[in-house]
């Protein structure tokens, strides 16, 4: 849980960064451009990295100005110039075969929000969370998780794909730098890199496919060859 108490300005600074961070995972929804959801998602990671430093500082949790440098610097910059040069590479820009428009994306992804909202204050008053902070934390986490999930169910890219789980993954960092802000930096330090060999690993993989099916969306895949 939050364990420290937050002032008014800062409970509102807080809730800032948080819907910043959730309104930049709309614009990966409503865009067909994989470099904008690339940007929107490197900027998303700016926003945690800056809200992990907020909280560092405020909580007097010194290892969360560190991973707030470490996240700045592998989500929110290496790992989109790795994406960047897999699009560069393809010379595939586009979402081309979504199962759904940006526009209705964005209406599904409203209705998500909604639910994680009910969800989270269902959880708030079972779990005893007085302060309005952790609740639109438990929203954002569960919101970040299920619009993640409904990008690697309506886009096709693989690159696009890799972006679902990072944004998932966003998603559970942000709920655990507010509610559980101590945790361990070396296991902190594990996820970043584990995310740094995803990315690197997927790139490779999608390079292999594209060189060998001429196409790196998910629709080209019709069967398994053992």
């Amino acid at each position: 849980m939050l364990i420290f108490h937050l002032g008014g300005v800062q409970a509102s600074i807080f809730s800032l960064l948080i819907i910043i961070a959730l309104i930049l995972a709309f614009v990966m929804l409503g865009s067909h451009w994989i470099k904008n959801h690339i940007l929107a998602f490197a900027a998303e990671s700016w926003v945690i990295a800056a809200l992990s430093l907020a909280i560092g500082i405020t909580g007097h949790y010194p290892e969360l100005i560190f991973i707030a440098a470490l996240t700045a610097l592998f989500r929110g910059t290496l790992l989109p110039y790795l994406l960047v040069r897999i699009v560069n590479g393809l010379g595939q820009n586009r979402e081309f075969t979504p199962l759904l428009q940006p526009a209705s994306s964005i209406v599904l992804g409203g209705f998500l929000v909604l639910f994680s909202y009910a969800v989270a204050e269902k959880l708030g008053v079972r779990m005893n969370l007085v302060d309005n902070i952790a609740v639109l934390a438990l929203t954002a986490m569960f919101a970040l998780k299920l619009i993640g999930f409904l990008m690697l169910v309506l886009r096709a890219e693989a690159v696009s794909s890799i972006l679902g789980l990072l944004v998932i993954e966003n998603g559970i960092f942000l709920g655990s730098q507010i509610l559980v802000p101590g945790m361990p930096l070396l296991l902190e330090m594990v996820i970043l890199f584990d995310l740094l060999i995803i990315v690197s690993t997927f790139g490779m993989l999608i390079r292999y496919l594209h060189k060998e099916v001429g196409s790196t969306s998910s629709r080209a895949l019709t069967r398994l060859v053992g």
